[in-house]
């Protein structure tokens, strides 16, 4: 019985990239916007099968800046970033609910519905997104964790709508996906009824996140617009072997490849100011591979 609950504890803390201290409740995000003047709009876009909830700041004329977060994850997980007057400035910041999580959905039962979260459908389901958007300029899009490979799908199914691709602590190497011991016990319904549902997608993706990643495999060389990959020498939950998988199936495109020995997963928090200056400063498309303190 000590073992089970130490497997539910475990589970619900530690399974997947964004951890359960980085949620907000309604009232927290409530409270972080009171008497601040600039608030996100929040919008939500519905098709028949699915619910994509979507918060942005900065005029909807501005080249549109789309950030996905990873598994679980929700839109506040870049809320510094929506906060940031630099770059609400520059960019119409769009922060999005993958589906299935927070208030997006996706419709149908379990059995059904978990089949759909594949990177395509997220990726189908998330460029709706970019709909809010009137500059008719291209989007910067960027994904951090899990949230990586979907922003690479969205640049290779969708190249004309993308200009800059930022992967940030990505997962995206098939043959690199972290498991723990007590993985395995999250796919059990018995333990899955005592778990939040954004956790329980959240195993249902990470067992089915190698097949995803190696059905991308050949997405990497229809993408088109310039790539910057960083990652951080001190991440735990995202194997360094990731940044030189990046460096094998981007061969030849124009990235750039910043390594951060002493960076965590969240560098989109510890480095902000570096995400930052990279976002207002983008690639000029030459390959430059970096390493950064």
């Amino acid at each position: 019985m000590k073992r089970m609950h130490l497997i539910f504890l475990l589970l619900s803390v530690l399974n997947m990239g964004c951890f359960g201290r980085f949620t907000m409740t309604e009232r927290e995000i409530q409270a972080h916007y009171a008497g601040r003047r600039d608030k996100p709009l929040f919008y939500t876009i519905e098709t028949d099968s699915t619910r994509l909830f979507v918060a942005s700041t900065g005029a909807d004329t501005l080249p549109p800046l789309l950030l996905i977060h990873g598994a679980p994850g929700a839109w506040y997980g870049y809320i510094r970033m929506l906060d940031d007057t630099l770059l609400t400035k520059n960019y119409h910041v769009i922060s999005i609910d993958r589906p299935g999580y927070h208030k997006s959905r996706i419709g149908g039962r379990w059995r059904k519905r978990r089949q759909q979260y594949t990177l395509k459908r997220q990726a189908t389901t998330i460029v709706q997104a970019l709909r809010l958007n009137h500059s008719g300029k291209p989007a910067t899009v960027l994904g951090r964790s899990y949230g990586a490979p979907i922003a690479a799908k969205l640049a290779a199914d969708y190249p004309a709508l993308i200009s800059q691709l930022y992967l940030i602590s990505p997962a995206i190497d098939p043959d690199a996906e972290k498991f723990y011991w007590f993985s395995k016990w999250g796919k059990f319904p018995l333990v899955q009824a005592f778990l939040p549902r954004p956790l329980n997608i959240a195993t249902h993706e990470k067992f089915t996140h190698a097949g995803e990643l190696r059905k991308l495999l050949p997405g990497w060389q229809q993408i088109q617009a310039p790539v910057t990959v960083m990652q951080g020498g001190r991440d735990w939950i995202i194997n360094a072997c990731n940044f030189d998988f990046a460096k094998c199936v981007l061969e030849g495109k124009p990235a750039n490849f910043i390594f951060l020995p002493e960076a965590g997963h969240l560098i989109t928090n510890s480095h902000a100011e570096l995400v930052r200056s990279l976002l207002l400063s983008p690639s000029s498309g030459t390959v430059t591979p970096v390493s950064a303190n």
